[in-house]
């Protein structure tokens, strides 16, 4: 059997990687924000942090909760 035969692999190109739904996206934004309050972090802080904002301060949690005491956001 030669490589250039491919008969015997099936490509299954139905599988692909499943998209993001709105729904999925607002109950991981509310459980990361749910984290910073519980880190020490003020709802209204986190209420006006972006998402993006909110999931940087999440990957040092220490660090954040030390900047946003200083500056007095905590």
């Amino acid at each position: 059997m030669s490589l250039q035969s491919h008969d015997h692999f099936e490509r299954v190109k139905h599988v692909r990687r499943p998209k993001k739904s709105t729904a999925e996206r607002a109950r991981r934004q509310k459980a990361q924000k749910k984290r910073l309050v519980a880190l020490g972090i003020s709802q209204e802080t986190a209420d006006k942090l972006q998402p993006l904002e909110i999931r940087t301060l999440l990957k040092r949690p220490l660090r954040a909760k030390q900047a946003l005491k200083g500056k007095g956001l905590a």
